[in-house]
């Protein structure tokens, strides 16, 4: 495990995580890596996935139907002797 020091860290904010620390029955030091995770952990997880962000963006165009050429035979494989 990682160790840092923070300095000239504002009163405030010393004293908002004591708060929240006291709040959440932990010590300020557990406090601040619970804040530290799930800072992380949000930038990772995105709210909803690629191709749901795509469909949502260009629902208002409408859909698109394409024809579907039929299907032939398949082709026999290469040989190599």
């Amino acid at each position: 495990m990682a160790s840092i020091t923070i300095r000239n860290l504002d009163d405030d904010v010393k004293i908002g995580i004591r708060k929240r620390a006291a709040g959440n029955g932990r010590s300020m030091e557990e406090e601040v890596r619970v804040i530290l995770r799930e800072a992380l952990g949000r930038e990772n997880v995105p709210d909803k996935g690629l191709g749901t962000a795509i469909h949502e963006l260009f629902k208002p165009f409408g859909g698109v139907e394409l024809e579907l050429p039929p299907r032939g035979p398949m082709r026999e494989p290469p040989r190599f002797d």
